[in-house]
């Protein structure tokens, strides 16, 4: 199995369209073998599904992450795990064990704000409060 976090400085990364990387997490046998960090080379929103795809992923956990980036995950077959924040590490160790808490109805609905300043943490169950710009 093939875990992928949102990442940025040890921490799961609140917005899934604007990730600069993923740490990709290679399981076997319930243990973590391989841990690497994948740039994202500045794909957005609608190619990250894609790159996740192509890294062979089966598994996603994020913070927030918007309907369409939703859609793209579950027809490339990767599972979801979002709503998550804290280390990420901390986050597939979790996950491994059955007890990593997420939520099932994240979602992100900022979108079309792109290019100002917005907080998502105006959601409920946005980005995680996360400012970018």
């Amino acid at each position: 199995m093939r875990i992928a976090v949102t990442y940025e400085n040890g921490n799961i990364f609140q917005h899934f369209g604007h990730t600069e990387q993923f740490k990709i997490y290679d399981i076997e046998d319930g243990k973590v073998v391989k841990e690497q960090v994948a740039g994202t080379e500045g794909s957005g929103h609608g190619a990250l599904a894609g790159m996740l795809s192509d890294l062979k992923a089966d598994v996603l956990i994020c913070g927030g992450i918007g309907a369409g980036a939703q859609n793209a995950l579950a027809e490339a077959g990767i599972r979801l795990y979002g709503g998550v924040s804290g280390s990420a590490d901390e986050a597939v160790r979790a996950l491994l064990e059955g007890s990593l808490s997420f939520d099932p109805d994240v979602h992100c609905d900022h979108h079309g704000h792109h290019g100002e300043e917005h907080s998502c943490g105006e959601n409920k169950q946005g980005c995680g409060g996360n400012k970018r710009a």
